[in-house]
């Protein structure tokens, strides 16, 4: 796939390989489900409800995990919290990308939506609370341990970790979530 192949050229293998694994045709079997689980007779009369919330500077502001942007004999190490605002830069001036540190969750305090995830674990219950992350998968445990340090806990299977920090990765996700 051409998109895909140039898509991978501009941001590297890894963070391309949520495209690379998604084709045209589930992304559109996907969207036709959302679309007809919508339009079912009685949808609007049971409602139901799910949260899906952000982990770095979302729930956490974590200072103490980086990724190590290399080109040539450049090193750089970026700051979980400096990656949005500098990691598109370094993204466009041909960078590669080590994210290992981020299986690690070390330090960090509470995040500006943390209140709101207590919140809505309550009313919606730990089956319908999700966290999804730029994170790999491999972070799920020591995410999991966070927030049962900060009396939160919900399942393993609904932290997702997409190991890719584009927002097309976190929309199919939430597709597929409405598909379901």
């Amino acid at each position: 796939n051409l998109l895909n192949e140039g898509f991978a050229k501009k941001f590297g293998k890894a963070t391309s390989k949520v495209l690379v694994n998604y084709n045209k045709k589930t992304k559109v079997q996907n969207l036709a489900k959302a679309i007809k689980n919508t339009t079912k007779p009685g949808y609007n009369t049971n409602p139901r409800g799910m949260s899906a919330f952000d982990f770095d500077e979302t729930l956490i502001i974590d200072g103490e995990n980086f990724i190590i942007a290399t080109k040539g004999d450049d090193t750089v190490k970026i700051s979980s919290g400096d990656w949005p605002i500098v990691g598109p830069k370094y993204t466009k001036d041909g960078y590669s990308f080590n994210f290992d540190d981020f299986v690690n969750v070390r330090g960090g305090v509470d995040g500006p939506l943390l209140k709101k995830f207590k919140s809505r674990l309550k009313r919606y219950g730990a089956a319908n609370t999700f966290v999804l992350t730029a994170r790999p998968q491999e972070a799920a445990p020591a995410i999991y341990g966070w927030l049962k340090s900060k009396g939160l806990e919900i399942p393993m299977k609904n932290i997702t970790g997409l190991a890719s920090s584009l927002g097309e990765a976190k929309a199919q996700w939430m597709l597929e979530k409405f598909a379901e």
